[in-house]
């Protein structure tokens, strides 16, 4: 049984840990907040431009584009976003366990994220790219992730490109999903909140005129749509993230306070019991000098 002094050091040990783990909590609600800030701020964008594609893409007629061709999948891509750091509970165990049922033989990872391309390397994936970024991701940072996907693409390098990412539901909750990315036609699955769904784009009242036509509008969305969908799915990825640490560092927190009390009550009912010890001794002492 552990004396005073060594569970006097375990109380000492788990306070400190205690007050780094709410300290870590507070910074990730701040963060969590921001992020979910920057989500909710480029929702209504993101919202009209879903909208339009997908309006001109029903009304396109036999317009075709090499972002739109379907083909037989022998090869595909897979963007996995995972986070840079731990300490986010299941948050990334979650994610790759969904990325692991990949075949790999056929399948070319595209890493954003330091701990997704860790899961790559661990696992033997074809790891063909990495990308970073930051805790308030930019728009900057998505372009370059969408352009590789997309080269891949059109080069016929894959025939598929999906994502792989942490959906934000509440701060709770992160469900990870896997959706299409490319070809553009099959984009589905990924919902933006307030989006309607397809066939509400096409049976709604609201017209949308195409000047000069719809085809020639598509050709100049495609790209923005690529680079502002991997910004949605970027900045989803790191609301969840901060989320899952937040209530990670709380969860530890509670945990090494339980600890402290269980530790306190211990120590305190040890140090009553050498006391009453001395005493009886001492009592017993003078007792036999009498």
């Amino acid at each position: 049984m552990p004396g005073t002094r060594d569970l006097r050091r375990r109380i000492k040990s788990v306070t400190g840990t205690a007050q780094i783990t709410r300290a870590m909590q507070m910074v990730a609600a701040s963060k969590m907040g921001k992020a979910q800030e920057a989500a909710l701020t480029t929702g209504p964008f993101a919202k009209l431009l879903y909208r339009i594609q997908r309006h001109a893409t029903t009304h396109a007629g036999d317009f075709t584009h090499p972002l739109l061709e379907v083909r037989p999948v022998r090869k595909r891509a897979v963007i996995l976003f995972g986070t840079d750091k731990g300490l986010c509970g299941a948050l990334n165990s979650n994610l790759f366990r969904l990325a692991a049922e990949f075949d790999p033989a056929t399948t070319l990872f595209i890493a954003a994220g330091k701990r997704a391309a860790q899961f790559i390397v661990a696992t033997h994936g074809q790891l063909a790219a990495e990308f970073t970024f930051s805790d308030s991701p930019r728009f900057d940072e998505a372009r370059p992730i969408a352009a590789f996907a997309r080269d891949l693409f059109l080069t016929r390098e894959v025939d598929q490109v999906q994502v792989v990412a942490t959906q934000f539901i509440n701060t709770m909750t992160q469900e990870p999903v896997a959706v299409e990315f490319l070809p553009i036609g099959e984009i589905k699955g990924l919902k933006i909140p307030g989006a309607e769904s397809e066939p509400e784009l096409s049976a709604g009242p609201r017209q949308f005129l195409f000047e000069l036509s719809a085809a020639s509008v598509l050709e100049y969305l495609f790209g923005h749509y690529l680079n502002i969908y991997i910004y949605r799915v970027l900045l989803e990825a790191k609301a969840s993230e901060q989320s899952a640490r937040m209530v990670a560092m709380k969860g530890a927190s509670d945990n090494a306070s339980r600890l402290i009390k269980d530790l306190t009550l211990h120590y305190n009912n040890l140090r009553q019991g050498n006391i009453t010890k001395e005493l009886l001794e001492i009592a017993g002492g003078q007792l036999g000098n009498d």
